[in-house]
Formats: C-alpha cells, structure tokens, sequence
C-alpha cells in the first residue's frame, strides 16, 4: 500500500473510532475498568469517624498520637491489544472482511483507553509474535498501533493462542486490561489463559462471519484452507458434510466461552454484518 492511500485509510479509521470512543465508549470503559486498586498516598492525623483499621501504628507510637494512612485509587491502567493476524482474519463473506473489523474494534479500545490517560500496547500474532508495541500513551502512538494493524503482513498463516498469551505473561509483569480480538479458531490454549487471568483483567472479543456458522448447499466447491493454503473440493450437497461443518464450529465456539468462563476471563461474540458498538456497550455495562 502507498504512503499516501495508507495514510488515507488511518484517518479514515481514526475518525470513525475516535468518535465512538469519544462520544460511547470513554465512560463506558472508565466505569468498567476503574483502577488496579489502591495506592499509598499519604499519613495525617486521626479524624472522628476514621476506619480504626487504617491507623498506623508506628507513626502513632513515634508521635503519641493517633494518625491512619490516607489510600487512593490507582486510575491510571495498561491497556494491551492483543490482534490475531493469522490468515482466517482475511474472510469475509459481505462487504467486510475480520480483518477489517477487528481494526475497527482495536483503534475505538486505543482511543477509549488515551481518553482515560492510559498506556496502550499492541502484541500481532499467528502462531509466533508476529509484532509487539510496548504500552505507551497518546495520539501518536494510537495511530502507530492503527498503522500496523492496517498495514503489517505476517511472516505465518496459522494461528496459535496459547503462544501469545505465554508472550504476553513473560512480558506484562503488572495487571493489565487486555484484549484478546480473534476468531478463536485454535485450540489447546485453556491452561495458558487460566495462568494469564490470574494477572490480568482478560476479555476475549470473537469476530466470526456468517458463513462460519453454516455451510450452504452449493454443489461442488473449491475450499481453500487460509491457514494452510491447501485446496480442497469439497461436496456442500451432502447432509453429512454440512453436519460436521456445523459440528466443527460449534465445537470450537463453546471451548472459547468454557475456557473463557472457567478462567475468569469476559467474553465478546460479534458478527462481521453486525454493530460491534452494541456487542460491546452490552458487555461493558454488564460488568
């Protein structure tokens, strides 16, 4: 792509997202992920109606009187995206392809969190770390994480869940609130995720399309595996091969919502043809 259409297409995202974040999502967001906890701010004297359990005892004994540690809410958060660029993101069966979706939803969570005056990280994955943006905050660095997501070409085709979120437990030592945008089309990531939310704050957001769900009866059809690049004529005219199609999704739907649900983690389902705003002020108002 050209510097100057590329550039076209960032700001094009950028005016989209920043208007959701700006005018729907900042509040949305700042109310569901307040803070880490609280944080030492400061030692005064005691107040008639102070929690007795606040008292410090040893600034108390070194002045013969009574102070309590003063405690305040730690607002400012990390955000990390986490991005599965692996060669299914690239279908589509409508006017939009994952991909483009899961752009969208990246660059509106980045400018939800810089309204907050949060830092915002990027980890690309397939199945090995494609590419990884340290959290930083501010515009700049918003519209970097949106140009890579527009832009970057993975070396891998296939995708492997587990292997990023072992990246992203080697590399966030502090709490963070992290998304997790794929398809989940992968498996054999529960044990890694269940280490993984014991640290961070995880929501897993499930982009799918419609032709995901169901395969229509077409006859005979040319399927290209986009993981693998192998092609595969396959019969759509049978019952039993549109059984196990609708098999094989379902299967892989209910081990993201279990393995999400058993680890803690939130979950997010969206459709490619539908408003990905709602889907998300749903789950944010929900926590």
């Amino acid at each position: 792509m050209e510097t100057k259409d590329l550039l076209k297409k960032v700001r094009k995202i950028e005016i989209k997202t920043r208007r959701l974040s700006d005018h729907i999502f900042s509040g949305e967001y700042h109310t569901s992920f307040k803070g880490r906890g609280m944080t030492f701010s400061e030692v005064r004297q005691y107040q008639f109606g102070d929690d007795i359990r606040s008292i410090d005892w040893n600034v108390t004994a070194r002045y013969n009187e009574p102070y309590v540690k003063v405690f305040e809410e730690e607002r400012e958060l990390t955000m990390m995206l986490m991005v599965d660029i692996s060669g299914s993101e690239s279908f589509g069966s409508k006017n939009q392809f994952k991909k483009d979706i899961v752009t969208e939803i990246a660059a509106t969570m980045a400018f939800s969190a810089t309204t907050n005056n949060d830092k915002i990280g990027l980890i690309l994955f397939s199945d090995e770390i494609e590419l990884y943006i340290p959290p930083k905050k501010g515009r700049s660095h918003v519209l970097r994480i949106i140009r890579e997501l527009i832009e970057f070409s993975p070396k891998s085709q296939k995708t492997d869940i587990a292997q990023a979120l072992r990246f992203l437990s080697g590399t966030q030592k502090k709490k963070a609130i992290v998304f997790v945008i794929s398809d989940f089309m992968s498996s054999d990531y529960e044990q890694t995720l269940k280490i993984a939310a014991k640290k961070h704050d995880i929501t897993g957001i499930r982009v799918y399309d419609i032709r995901e769900e169901k395969i229509p009866n077409i006859g005979m059809v040319d399927m290209v595996d986009a993981e693998t690049g192998q092609t595969k004529t396959i019969n759509t005219g049978s019952k039993s091969v549109r059984i196990n199609y609708e098999k094989n999704y379902v299967n892989s739907v209910s081990y993201f919502k279990e393995t999400f649900s058993k680890s803690g983690a939130g979950v997010v389902h969206t459709r490619v043809d539908e408003s990905y705003v709602t889907k998300l002020l749903g789950y944010f108002k929900s926590r």
